[in-house]
Order: structure tokens, then C-alpha cells, then sequence
């Protein structure tokens, strides 16, 4: 295929790097974003006199014929094209000829890729949206379920104080509530059309950059030529917000894996969503989890190249700016990836209540509760907690619970015990009584879950397109 810059050249340009050149293998997947585009374009021209209505007619008819035909597998794009621009815009001039060559006025490649890409982003970002939203109702039916489950809270991964799986599983959900307005925040602010940038410096041409914006679902347009052509801030912030999501998707299998293993077997994946040995037959391998784990640092990586590509680049594009989609595109279908199976994984998988509430039993993680008992008797705090931890020193020397000693024993300690300490440990009280707000209470969680289910209506996505 010809390049659309030939004019200028007196020899063809080495096949070794025409093909190093190419992007068509990345951007290839913009197709119906570039044709959009270019719809939407030729129309403006031709409302604005720069061509001729009827030949903007048919220029748009057969670029939405070569959408069609993509689309079924009837035309295969080519890959020794440059791009997905050069090889659509020959496609119409191969069929249309003289015509197929004006779609080109009063524009550029690089306010095509630009417009291009901020259109099939803002797509992928509602779809991660979606993707994320059913995660957090997936997250918060298993919290309401599990409201009143009893398991033991951790701290520098030691048992610390006795919560409701449901409190944990909401902390989870909060977290993909602040991804959810990352997301939204980022996809506002790419909402703005660059086509009409041209190259750098705009046009001579009487173009209607409103016109083009509001026909593509835009909210508006770039205010400044130079920067509509080679900001990529938005590439970053969302592989910036993807890197987060996947933080919270990593932090959360780890504590899957740690779950299933038998040293806790607190949950029991389904048999769809584990692994087994090729040589040791008794295994069940969280590999979902661990492999969503694993996939976090590409996410990372991503991130770090798009920053570094763009740290040094003088105003306006520069040929580096190629690679900030095949590290974003990466990062779009990684997390889609990860956010399906995860959810899925996550509804299917059982909860061993039992073990829960028997591990909760060991640990002392109801100490805590025996320190506030002194000081609701009017010891101060501090004094309180010394007394305590010397009665938990003392259990660990003869082998006992707190729940264990007799009255005698705590009378040891001070006078201030008396026969309702045990209630008082216990730990189904110890939950029930934390009700103060972002508590793990069952009425705290039920708060918790109405505030995050109505966090899914504020941050629903409303398109601009027409």
C-alpha cells in the first residue's frame, strides 16, 4: 500500500523499517473509532462548504460500508499498512478514487490517532466501570450474608480484634468505590475532541470543531492546537487508575490464597475457578487469584512506560507517542480480564463459616474488649491495658483463653472483675457491640452496603453521544 507522505521521497522506505514504522497490529482495533471519525468529519466539511455536499454523501456511505465489512470478516484489514488511518483512507480511495482523496482536508494523522484513541478509551473506561460495578454488587450481596459471620481481624497479619466477614468484605468495596470516581473523574476529563488540531497549528480551512466534538459524543473541545495533538494525560491517569484497581484486585488474592490454604480454610473455591497438579493429586491451586496477582505488575509496567515515554517530548507529536497504546491497550484488557473472573470467582465461592469462628477463638483478639470492660468499671485506659496484658501473659503461661480463667483468677488481677466479664468477651458481643459507623456490627455493615450500592447510581456514566 502506499504511504499517504510519498510525495516528498524519491525511493521507497526499507522493508525492515516500514515494518518497524507500522503500527497497524495495535491501532488495527480502532477501526470503528477511525471511521466514526472520519463520518463525522466529512460531514462537517460538507455543512461548511468545503466540499460538495453530494460527494461528502458518498464518502461517508462507503466508510460506513467498510465499518460494515470489518465488522462480518469480509474485508480483512492489511497488514502492511502504516495504520488504521492510511489503510481506511486507501481503502475508500481505492473504491471512490478522486473523491476518497478529500476526506483527508483540514486534518492530520495526529488529530485522527489523538480523537481516535480518546473515543475507544472513553468506551473501554465504561466498560471497566461496568466490569467494577458488578464486582462491588457481587461484593456487597456476599457482605449481606455474611453480615453477622464472626472471623478475626488482622494486623501485621497477627489475629487482633474479632469482625464480621461481611466488614471485611466491605472494606474490599470501598476501595472499588474510589476506582469507580477515578474512572469517572479521568474519563470526564478526556471528553474532548482534538479533531480540527490538524498537525500542530490548526487549519485555514472554515472547519466547525463544535460540530465534529457534538457529533462524536464529545463534551466539547481541546482549546489549544499544540496540546490537542499531543496530550496524552489522559493515557496516563487512566493506566494510573487501571494500576490502582489492580492494587486493590492483587491485595484482595492474596488474602484468597491465604484463605484457601489449609492453614486457614476459611473459603472453598469452586471447582471451576482452581487448578490442580500435573504430579501431586490432592491439590487445589487458587491460580485465578494468583495469577490476578501476578498480572498486577504489567499494569505497573504500563504505567511506567507511558510516563517515561512522555517526560521528555517537546510540543507537538513526536513518533515516541506510537507506544502509548499498546501499553494502555494492555492495561484496558488486562483489567477487564481480571475484574470478570474475579467477580465470578468470588460468586461462586463457599464460605467456611466454622472455621472462621473457631480460628477467631485463639489469639486473644478479645483483649481488646477485656481492657474496655476495666475502663468502663472507671479504671483509666492505660492502666486498663496493662492489667491486661499481664492476664493474657498469664494464659499464655497455663495454657488458657481469657474466656477460661475463672472469676477468681480475674480477681487476681483487681477487684474490678466481675461475673459479667464473660458476656463481655464473648465474641459474638464483641461485634455486636461495635456499632459505631465503619464498624463490623451487622447493623454497621448493612449501613455500610446501602451507602455503597447508592455510590453505583452517582457514579453512573451518562454519554454525551448523539
Amino acid at each position: 500500500m502506499e504511504k499517504l507522505w510519498t510525495g516528498r521521497f524519491s525511493k521507497p522506505l526499507d522493508k525492515i523499517v516500514s515494518e518497524f514504522n507500522s503500527s497497524i497490529s495495535v491501532d488495527g482495533r480502532m477501526y470503528k473509532e477511525d471511521i466514526l471519525g472520519s463520518i463525522a468529519h466529512v460531514k462537517m466539511l460538507a455543512n461548511q462548504g468545503i466540499i460538495a455536499a453530494g460527494e461528502a454523501e458518498k464518502i461517508a456511505a462507503e466508510l460506513a460500508k467498510i465499518s460494515e465489512e470489518i465488522e462480518a470478516g469480509e474485508l480483512e484489514i492489511d497488514s502492511d499498512a502504516e495504520d488504521i488511518h492510511s489503510f481506511i483512507e486507501g481503502e475508500l480511495t481505492r473504491r471512490l478514487g478522486e473523491s476518497g482523496k478529500r476526506l483527508h482536508t483540514a486534518r492530520s494523522r495526529n488529530d485522527q490517532v489523538a480523537t481516535d484513541t480518546r473515543l475507544y478509551v472513553k468506551g473501554k473506561v465504561s466498560q471497566i466501570s461496568d466490569a467494577l460495578k458488578s464486582l462491588i454488587g457481587t461484593l456487597c450481596e456476599l457482605a449481606e450474608g455474611h453480615k453477622d459471620t464472626i472471623m478475626a481481624g488482622y494486623t501485621h497479619l497477627q489475629m487482633a480484634q474479632p469482625i464480621t466477614f461481611g466488614s471485611h468484605l466491605m472494606a474490599y468495596a470501598f476501595m472499588f468505590v474510589r476506582d469507580l470516581g477515578r474512572l469517572t473523574d479521568c474519563r470526564n476529563r478526556m471528553d474532548y475532541s482534538p479533531l480540527g488540531s490538524c498537525a500542530l497549528a490548526g487549519t485555514t480551512f472554515n472547519i466547525d470543531r463544535q460540530a465534529t466534538a457534538k457529533t462524536l459524543g464529545f463534551r466539547g473541545i481541546t482549546e489549544n492546537s499544540l496540546d490537542g495533538v499531543s496530550d496524552r494525560d489522559y493515557c496516563i491517569e487512566l493506566a494510573s487508575a487501571i494500576a490502582i484497581i489492580m492494587t486493590h484486585l492483587s491485595r484482595f488474592s492474596e488474602e484468597i490464597i491465604l484463605w484457601c490454604s489449609w492453614e486457614f480454610k476459611y473459603i472453598e473455591l469452586d471447582d471451576a475457578y482452581a487448578t490442580g497438579s500435573s504430579i501431586m493429586p490432592q491439590k487445589k491451586n487458587p491460580d485465578i487469584a494468583e495469577l490476578v496477582r501476578g498480572k498486577t505488575g504489567r499494569a505497573y509496567g504500563n504505567l511506567i512506560t507511558l510516563l517515561t515515554m512522555m517526560k521528555g517530548l517537546p510540543l507537538a507529536y513526536n513518533k515516541d507517542m506510537q507506544e502509548d497504546k499498546e501499553a494502555l491497550f494492555d492495561s484496558i484488557d488486562t483489567v477487564s480480564d481480571c475484574l470478570r473472573v474475579f467477580t465470578d470467582m468470588l460468586a461462586t465461592m463457599t464460605v467456611l463459616k466454622g472455621n472462621m469462628a473457631k480460628a477467631a477463638e485463639k489469639g486473644f483478639i478479645n483483649a481488646t474488649d477485656c481492657a474496655d470492660y476495666l475502663v468502663k468499671k472507671g479504671l483509666p485506659f492505660r492502666s486498663a491495658y496493662k492489667i491486661t496484658g499481664e492476664i493474657v501473659a498469664y494464659c499464655i503461661q497455663n495454657g488458657k483463653s481469657l474466656n477460661a480463667l475463672t472469676i477468681e483468677e480475674y480477681k487476681g488481677f483487681t477487684e474490678l472483675f466481675e461475673g459479667d466479664i464473660y458476656a463481655a468477651i464473648d465474641l459474638k458481643t464483641c461485634v455486636m457491640s461495635r456499632k459505631s459507623e465503619g464498624g463490623p456490627a451487622p447493623e454497621s455493615v448493612m449501613a455500610q452496603i446501602a451507602k455503597c450500592r447508592a455510590a453505583l447510581s452517582k457514579y453512573e456514566i451518562k454519554d454525551t453521544d448523539n
